[in-house]
């Protein structure tokens, strides 16, 4: 299921800043995994209408540095519901990019409307189930967010912050967020409900690179966060998966080059 990423790691340390005060130190957002039924036509789709650049592999685009791999299922099921409601992506042209979502089977879940303090955003879901936010933010083109749902968003928010580091800041002053080398991490409150795990879901998981993958999964286990892969190697790249206490799965990932 892993890729031979083929990223390079030297331009992602001189572009990231590493969070020395965090159990984990982290470099970058790395990726996102999404479950699709045909990985190959799923990339496709991304690099012709949301303005991914094809990877090394058929199910691998880029979004600038960060990576989104197709993952294949069989059984697809959406990202509403689970712990990650939906990803975010910027485009300095919304009303224009709408137009191409719509042409290219995308279902228009809200039309794009300028939200005051913040920007004009809208949202989609992409033809196998991901929830889609799409923005004007022209300060954070391209991927822009993540978006998780839980029931205690200020508490998951600083777990992430003392787990993996990240800027604290406010987007547009307003959200509470944390930043990885331009892309947020948003987190918001599910209320009474408690959403699905995401290892299943059509948004499997998030990432981050980082340093040394075994070091930092001793880091994890030893505050008791669970691990779901333990650290392995596919040529040169090292991985690990992890999930939090809410649910969401996590890789951590380094070339060993």
């Amino acid at each position: 299921m892993k890729r031979i990423a083929g990223f390079a790691i030297c331009a992602v340390l001189l572009a990231t800043t590493a969070f020395a005060d965090a159990a984990v130190k982290t470099l970058a957002f790395h990726n996102i995994h999404i479950r699709v039924a045909e990985p190959p036509k799923a990339a496709e789709w991304y690099v012709k209408y949301m303005g991914a650049t094809q990877g090394r592999a058929p199910q691998l685009v880029y979004f600038d540095k960060v990576l989104v791999e197709f993952i294949k299922t069989d059984e697809m099921k959406p990202s509403v519901g689970s712990v990650i409601d939906h990803i975010g992506f910027s485009y300095a042209d919304l009303d224009a990019k709408m137009t191409d979502f719509a042409a290219g089977g995308a279902k228009v879940l809200t039309p794009p409307k300028d939200t005051p303090g913040l920007f004009k955003l809208g949202f989609i879901e992409d033809p196998w189930g991901t929830k889609i936010e799409v923005v004007q933010d022209t300060e954070q083109l391209g991927f822009h967010h993540v978006h998780l749902r839980v029931p205690d968003a200020a508490a998951t928010l600083q777990w992430y912050e003392n787990t993996f580091g990240g800027e604290r800041t406010k987007l547009k002053g307003r959200v509470d967020g944390l930043r990885y080398s331009g892309v947020w991490l948003l987190v918001a409150s599910s209320g009474t409900e408690t959403p699905a795990p995401s290892f299943d879901r059509a948004v499997q998981n998030i990432a981050w690179l980082v340093p040394n993958v075994d070091e930092a999964v001793t880091v994890l286990k030893s505050k008791g966060v669970k691990t779901v892969v333990e650290p392995r190697s596919i040529n040169t790249v090292r991985y690990a998966f992890v999930e939090d206490a809410n649910g969401v799965r996590i890789e951590l990932i380094h070339n060993q080059q």
